[in-house]
């Protein structure tokens, strides 16, 4: 069996509060909406993030994007009226930031250095 694509889901109260925070994370609308429920952003070629409103389900999908530039995407980000948590170090070649959606989701945001 190989895993073609994976959907890493993100349950949230309301699905437009969280469409318009997650467009000014990616910069832009989602790729997939196939319902008033769902909405659905490609991050690599077979990995997409996908919204789910689910009430009171919501804040309990810790997710981790890994970028090749943290920096550039964090100011990016502020750029776009997203606040990050500070940057930390994790280990001796990762760092990472921590991003919190309107019902309190955790995406955190790290670059493994070389």
């Amino acid at each position: 069996m190989t895993v073609e694509h994976l959907f890493a889901g993100i349950p949230v109260s309301d699905r437009d509060v969280a469409v318009e925070f997650y467009e000014r994370v990616f910069g832009r609308p989602p790729d997939l909406v196939p319902n008033d429920r769902e909405a659905a952003w490609r991050v690599t070629d077979t990995g997409w993030l996908c919204l789910y409103a689910e009430g009171e389900a919501a804040a309990s999908a810790p997710h981790t994007l890994l970028v090749d530039d943290l920096d550039g995407f964090l100011s990016d980000l502020s750029g776009r009226g997203v606040l990050a948590g500070p940057v930390e170090a994790i280990a001796p070649s990762v760092r990472q930031s921590v991003i919190t959606d309107p019902d309190g989701n955790r995406l955190k945001v790290g670059q493994v250095e070389a």
